[in-house]
């Protein structure tokens, strides 16, 4: 790596007229007809959570937990996608069903066991979505009757990446509507009652 030749940059004083500490900025609203990119999640800003699909339903729990997310991506060594789990699959039904499926008890339950598999994820170009608006997101979960949609790009290498995610939760949220925690109709069926009272 060779060193590049870079200038300081130019300082000044603080105002003597007073200098003032920046709050954090307030995001702007979100519309219908706002940029979709505002409402997507950008995994180059926030880094993805991951889990792999052999660990214990308990261990993906508690990664959301101390991440602070309600979804993990299922990756392989290679961090090649292999799922989706979310809050609603470790806490709902779906470890119960999967453990008299298997023969397991709860304790013994795997990612692999509860994850919605890659082949059942939807997703969307980046390309389309820097053109579309957050209604179009919206009309497309709804469509696809799903919670989530991932959005995808291609790296340098031409591989397919997951660079973004919609959420019909988060979306509801910045439209100016708190949701109860539910299911996917639920949250749908919010948005669609606030649009019509537009």
């Amino acid at each position: 790596m060779t060193r590049a030749n870079y200038p300081a940059l130019a300082t000044g004083a603080v105002s003597s007229a007073g200098c003032f500490v920046s709050a954090s900025l307030t995001p702007p609203p979100v519309y219908l007809d706002s940029p979709a990119l505002q409402v997507m999640t950008d995994l180059s800003r926030t880094p993805a959570a991951a889990i792999e699909a052999g660990a214990l339903v308990a261990d993906a729990n508690q990664a959301m937990i101390h991440r602070g997310v309600r979804m993990l991506f299922v990756v392989d060594e290679a961090r090649r996608l292999q799922g989706v789990v979310t809050a609603s699959d470790v806490l709902g039904e779906r470890p119960l069903q999967s453990a008299q499926n298997h023969g397991l008890s709860r304790g013994e339950l795997r990612v692999a066991h509860i994850m919605t598999p890659v082949v059942r994820l939807d997703t969307i170009e980046l390309s389309m979505v820097t053109r579309a608006e957050v209604g179009h997101v919206v009309a497309t979960l709804r469509a696809c009757g799903r919670q989530h949609a991932f959005v995808v790009d291609r790296d340098a290498h031409g591989r397919q990446v997951v660079c973004g995610v919609f959420s019909a939760t988060q979306i509801a949220r910045q439209l100016g509507m708190p949701l109860p925690e539910g299911e996917t109709a639920r949250t749908f069926a919010e948005i669609e009652a606030a649009i019509a009272a537009v």
